[in-house]
């Protein structure tokens, strides 16, 4: 399932407590059910990206439980393909073990913000430098229409915010042509989700301004300058670090 083009997930809304549970919708089957022994492979995965989605996307908060059960029963689901995908989200770092058959988003630490930011500055940047390499004057067509369209859309909610900044950030790694980057790339925005939602919903709602440093990596593509491309794309992830790094030393915190 590619990042940038799957269908956003369906989620409704949940308490942000101790007891906070996912809520996804039931995983649509499609042609799935007709795979016979398959259809329990198929829906560990259904529900593996799904969550991998919502964590990527920014659904999830820094500190939200999730319950095994409740997840399993969101699903109708088994609580085997559940328990099979939450323990992909434990290794790649995006979950931790909790209490009580439940799993926890890593609450915020100011330790975690400087290991993120210098993986995802040292494996985008490398990914960035890839992009404009390889980039033909119809991928970064496609770059710029991503913009135009978010400029149209404009005002809008923290969640097309989101949405909108992932796409144009998935699009433009693609273009690098490395699936095995990408894969590093996906891991990374799986832990930093939680701490965009955080920016969006928590600390600064109407917050806008990433397209501007869009804009300048555009740019920099058009005229072939893999530097200059980096360097737009290290000042655009540095922002929401900065932003988090004072959350976190702010006295009224």
């Amino acid at each position: 399932m590619s990042p940038a083009s799957a269908a956003e997930p369906q989620w409704t809304d949940t308490k942000r407590a101790d007891a906070a549970t996912a809520q996804p919708e039931r995983p649509s089957s499609g042609g799935a059910a007709e795979l016979g022994p398959a259809r329990p492979v198929n829906l560990r995965e259904l529900v593996y990206d799904q969550l991998k989605d919502a964590f990527m996307g920014g659904y999830f908060a820094p500190g939200d439980y999730l319950n095994l059960r409740e997840l399993a029963k969101q699903f109708e689901t088994s609580i085997t393909p559940v328990r099979e995908a939450v323990r992909r989200l434990v290794a790649e770092g995006a979950l931790i073990d909790a209490p009580a058959r439940a799993l926890r988003v890593p609450p915020l630490r100011r330790s975690r913000l400087v290991d993120l930011k210098q993986a995802r500055l040292g494996i985008e940047g490398m990914v960035t430098e890839l992009a404009v390499a390889r980039a033909t004057p119809q991928d970064i067509g496609e770059l710029e229409a991503i913009l135009d369209a978010a400029v149209a859309g404009e005002p809008n909610t923290p969640a097309d915010e989101l949405k909108s900044n992932r796409l144009f950030h998935f699009s433009l790694y693609r273009i690098s042509r490395s699936p095995t980057l990408l894969r590093f790339v996906e891991s990374l925005w799986m832990q930093y989700g939680p701490f965009l939602h955080l920016i969006h919903h928590t600390i600064d709602p109407n917050i806008r301004g990433s397209n501007k440093d869009h804009l300048r990596i555009v740019a920099a593509a058009r005229k072939g300058n893999a530097v200059a491309a980096r360097e737009a794309l290290v000042t655009d992830v540095s922002r929401s670090f900065d932003i988090l790094d004072a959350y976190t030393q702010s006295p009224s915190r």
